[in-house]
């Protein structure tokens, strides 16, 4: 079966779709977290965490694309896939846009809230942009999209 990631336009009060080119120090964005029906759950109920390590090491991994958060999990079967869409001011952010920059990992040392890595720069295979927030608190969730089945006429 194919599925569909479908989402209505409006948008809460003072949050900005993805138009720019980068995040903005200190807006806030709507973006999108993929993850399991299950972890969404656990997610909605208690709040978000860190991840303990990734290609930005700690932090919180969303993305201003639907269609880069839907892929999320990888290994998981999409019909059991949930994408959390949610609002998130960055705070101040940081462009990380190649392999080994001095600051992939250690980003919030240097004072950034958000490390964001830019579409089509050769850190991500998809080419969609990537984001990764430090503080869970700067995220606050909207609600979750499930995927919608496709029928097929014939």
């Amino acid at each position: 079966m194919q599925y569909q990631w479908a989402e209505d336009d409006f948008l809460p009060v003072g949050v900005i779709r993805l138009e720019t080119e980068s995040p903005q120090n200190d807006k806030t964005y709507v973006m999108y977290h993929g993850t399991t029906r299950k972890n969404a759950q656990s997610i909605i109920k208690s709040g978000f965490r860190q991840s303990a390590d990734g290609m930005l090491g700690q932090g919180v991994y969303l993305s201003r694309d639907l269609q880069k958060a839907s892929r999320y999990p990888l290994e998981e079967r999409e019909h059991n896939r949930v994408v959390l869409k949610v609002r998130v001011n960055v705070g101040e952010v940081v462009v990380i846009n190649y392999q080994h920059h001095p600051l992939q990992k250690t980003w919030h040392d240097a004072g950034y809230d958000t490390a964001w890595v830019p579409p089509n720069c050769g850190m991500v295979k998809s080419g969609l942009e990537e984001n990764c927030v430090w503080d869970p608190n700067r995220i606050q969730i909207i609600k979750a999209i499930e995927p919608q089945p496709v029928a097929f006429r014939l």
